[in-house]
């Protein structure tokens, strides 16, 4: 499905939640940035904006690495870097199973998720992948989309199940893609549900912040 939509995936991310998505990676990126990692995996990369977005704001000296499942994803990604090579030859692509991670035990000082953690077959396979390849005191950071206030909850449901398949569908070609979008997002725990979920997977110190009437949260945990 996500290679249906390779080629309009950018456009369609920009239009769809009114360019406000470079908020929330703006906030991630601040967060991960201010543990200071030598090496990043972000998982999920998909066409790379956090992996590019971290590129930018860490010190030149950070390995990061974007993996992704989808190899048409990973070359809209590879696409985007070769525009600029020098200023992002520390950030690096390749293919990856979320749920058997090709890296070796504490691998990594940081490991991002954006968006991603909602599309895994086992959320708690993945989470504890995760775990396993950062080092002691390693952090967890997880961008996901969550359950809006109570108030704002039936008017995002009825954007979800309308708004959002009609115009993804001009946009992308692909309407059913984007009907799974808004029925996972639905079916998706909440800030506190998903914090346990983290807690579970044996994560600790782990933290919520809700953005954008709660339509996003930022966890972030220690392994």
């Amino acid at each position: 499905m996500f290679g249906r939509i390779a080629h309009r995936y950018d456009l369609a991310n920009r239009v769809l939640s009114g360019g406000i998505d470079i908020y929330w990676r703006i906030q991630l990126v601040s967060a991960v940035k201010r543990t200071e990692p030598k090496r990043v995996l972000d998982l999920a990369t998909g066409s790379g904006d956090v992996a590019f977005a971290l590129g930018r704001s860490l010190p030149k000296g950070t390995l990061i690495v974007g993996m992704d499942f989808c190899a048409p994803m990973l070359e809209e990604a590879d696409l985007k870097k070769a525009q600029n090579p020098e200023a992002f030859a520390h950030v690096k692509f390749r293919q990856g199973d979320g749920l058997a991670l090709p890296l070796p035990d504490g691998s990594q000082d940081a490991v991002t998720i954006a968006f991603g953690l909602r599309n895994m077959a086992d959320r708690a396979k993945c989470l504890s992948e995760m775990r396993r390849v950062l080092r002691p005191g390693g952090r967890l950071f997880v961008l996901e989309f969550s359950q809006p206030w109570t108030w704002v909850r039936p008017f995002y449901a009825l954007h979800l199940r309308l708004v959002v398949p009609l115009l993804a569908g001009l946009l992308t070609g692909d309407r059913g893609a984007y009907r799974y979008l808004g029925d996972s997002i639905g079916a998706f725990p909440d800030a506190k549900a998903l914090s346990s979920e983290i807690r579970a997977a044996g994560f600790s110190g782990v933290t919520a912040r809700r953005m954008t009437m709660g339509i996003v949260a930022l966890h972030v945990a220690e392994r």
